[in-house]
């Protein structure tokens, strides 16, 4: 199960740091579509939210490859990050905005159930629920 765990550690990894390179880049546009509209919509505004998650991304990603000694830590870094940016999520289906494909109501709306897979992954992949529970009984004791 170790060797599993660790596999999708860091395909999980990669995909973020792939993520976050592409907020810097090559989908910034498509990153502005989630940026929620209840924050600011001044311009200049939503491309630094777009910029700095981009970096909280790859920041993560990498950690989560390559920090493997505080693997379980980042994964639960990373399960609250994707906590965070959910109504991004949110947003893009209420208001209806086309990105990354997700151009109907029913397809923005299936996307929003993927968010608590990643969340799961992040904390499994990671090590993280043998990490809490053993926090747990550490305070319990």
């Amino acid at each position: 199960m170790r060797y599993l765990q660790n596999i999708f550690r860091i395909l999980l990894g990669a995909a973020m740091t792939f993520a976050g390179i592409g907020h810097l880049s090559f989908q910034r546009e498509e990153f502005l579509a989630q940026v929620p509209r209840w924050l600011p919509t001044d311009p200049a505004f939503m491309d630094f939210v777009v910029l700095s998650s981009g970096v909280v991304e790859i920041s993560l990603g990498l950690a989560l490859i390559f920090w493997i000694k505080q693997k379980a830590k980042v994964g639960i870094a990373l399960a609250i990050f994707y906590i965070l940016i959910f109504p991004g999520n949110i947003s893009q289906y209420t208001n209806g905005i086309d990105a990354f494909g997700l151009d109907t109501d029913q397809k923005r709306l299936i996307r929003l159930f993927f968010q608590p897979v990643l969340i799961l992954w992040a904390l499994w992949s990671s090590g993280a629920f043998p990490y809490l529970k053993k926090l747990k009984s550490k305070k319990q004791s």
